[in-house]
């Protein structure tokens, strides 16, 4: 059941077999269905979550009522508002499952016994939140400086198997544009 999160976090650190162990201990695996909410605006995020199967989407509502949808995350990604888990304040995102899930969860608890007892695992979480931070960036770059196909090509070139996955218009949603113009986009792209 662990494999692959163990093998996820031993790209980054060296590890024990006692100390993988712990760190399986100390995680609550937890199955949702398709259409949850994991977290809604106002709450807290009480979870850094790994998802060993399934499908998740982040948005949040912009001012004008539209969901803005800023990540899908499939298997061997993580998942959670890091804002809100560490600061404890209510977040201004929703993380909502498009599949059937299975997440393994660490909690605020959880997650802290497990970076004093194994500080190994600093290193991976430092890591993880490096290429976060750095994917987020280059996505708004892109999002700011190209076209709508030239984004919806990398979109698909980046995350091929994702776009088989999630329904047009939350694509459409990711890239900033209305759902009409990325047909238009596809239709055009299927000329070629």
């Amino acid at each position: 059941m662990f494999e692959n999160i163990n093998k996820n976090v031993s790209k980054s650190a060296v590890f024990t077999a006692k100390e993988l162990a712990r760190m399986n201990e100390l995680l609550q695996v937890k199955h949702f269905p398709k259409k949850t909410y994991l977290l809604q605006e106002g709450e807290i995020c009480n979870f850094e979550g790994y998802i060993n199967k399934g499908c998740v989407r982040t948005y949040y509502i912009d001012e004008n009522g539209f969901e803005v949808t800023l990540m899908f995350s499939i298997e061997d990604w993580w998942i959670g508002d890091i804002a809100s888990f560490y600061e404890q304040k209510p977040s201004n995102l929703f993380i909502e499952t498009l599949e059937e899930c299975e997440v393994m969860m660490f909690n605020p608890v959880t997650k802290e016994m497990l970076l004093s007892e194994i500080p190994k695992f600093e290193r991976v979480f430092r890591l993880m939140i490096q290429r976060s931070l750095s994917s987020m960036v280059n996505r708004l770059i892109n999002t700011i400086s190209k076209p709508a196909q030239e984004k919806y090509l990398e979109f698909i070139k980046k995350y091929p198997t994702i776009s088989q996955r999630v329904p047009q218009h939350y694509i459409a949603s990711y890239l900033g544009i209305s759902p009409e113009f990325l047909s238009k986009v596809r239709t055009k792209l299927l000329k070629k």
